[in-house]
């Protein structure tokens, strides 16, 4: 699993947890990216990226979208964890 290159920003609560939770269920960006695209969730993957990153904000249909991809509620996205 690579490491993340740059520290996370501070756009956005929940890319911390999104990459997590991604991570945690072995999928990869570009797959995850392909079922927004699939559920009409326009996106590319620098901005997927910058999501994650928590360098640009996430849009409400995004946390949804990503939400129900990842099968967690959308308030799972925006929980705190120790690290944070």
């Amino acid at each position: 699993m690579k490491t993340r290159k740059q520290a996370y920003g501070i756009s956005n609560m929940v890319g911390r947890n999104i990459e997590g939770l991604r991570k945690q269920k072995g999928i990869k960006q570009k797959d995850l990216i392909a079922q927004m695209q699939v559920m009409g969730c326009d996106i590319n993957p620098t901005s997927y990226s910058k999501l994650e990153g928590q360098v640009r904000s996430a849009t409400d249909r995004e946390v949804y979208v990503i939400a129900k991809i990842l099968g967690v509620a959308m308030e799972a996205l925006f929980e705190e964890s120790e690290n944070q």
